[in-house]
C-alpha cells in the first residue's frame, strides 16, 4: 500500500497527478476522491465537530501565527488535509503535546502517525562478575 506522491521534473510536488496547489484550492470532496479509502470514507460520513474545529482554526491560521503558537490537538484521528501543508501543530501522544510540521509529503495519512505514543525501552546491564540470579535488578 503506497502513496502515490513524487516530485516532478522542476521538484514540484504532486499527489497522484495534481500539485500542491492544485489541491489546496480544491473543495474538502473533490480531495477526499484522491485520499485513501479509511480517509476517503471518514470524510464522506462527516467529521466529527471536534475535527471540524480544527479545520476552521487551521483556515483561519496564517504561517507566522503557527510557527510560534502550534495548532494543539488530541485528535491523532485527524487526515492531514492539504490546507495542513506548512503549518505547526502540537499533537498530544498521552503525556506531552510534540510538535507536528505538516510536509506534503504527509497528505493522506493521520496526523497521530507522525507522534509516537510508545517510547523504545534501553535496559542496563548487570555488574560484572554477577551471577545469573542476581542478574534482576529491582526498578526501585
Amino acid at each position: 500500500m503506497t502513496q502515490e506522491y513524487r516530485t516532478g521534473r522542476e521538484g514540484e510536488f504532486t499527489y497522484r497527478g495534481h500539485t500542491l496547489d492544485e489541491l489546496q484550492e480544491m473543495e474538502l470532496d473533490e480531495v477526499a476522491e484522491l485520499l485513501p479509502a479509511r480517509k476517503r470514507r471518514s470524510i464522506r460520513r462527516g467529521l466529527s465537530t471536534e475535527q471540524e474545529k480544527l479545520l476552521e482554526k487551521a483556515r483561519n491560521r496564517t504561517e507566522e501565527e503557527t510557527a510560534n503558537d502550534p495548532i494543539r490537538t488530541h485528535l491523532r484521528n485527524m487526515p492531514v488535509l492539504p490546507e495542513f501543508v506548512d503549518l505547526t501543530f502540537a499533537v498530544y501522544d498521552g503525556q506531552e503535546f510534540g510538535r507536528v510540521r505538516v510536509e506534503p509529503e504527509m497528505i493522506g495519512h493521520y496526523l497521530g502517525e507522525f507522534q509516537l505514543t510508545r517510547t523504545s525501552v534501553e535496559h542496563g546491564q548487570a555488574g560484572i562478575g554477577a551471577t545469573r540470579s542476581s542478574k534482576f535488578v529491582p526498578l526501585k
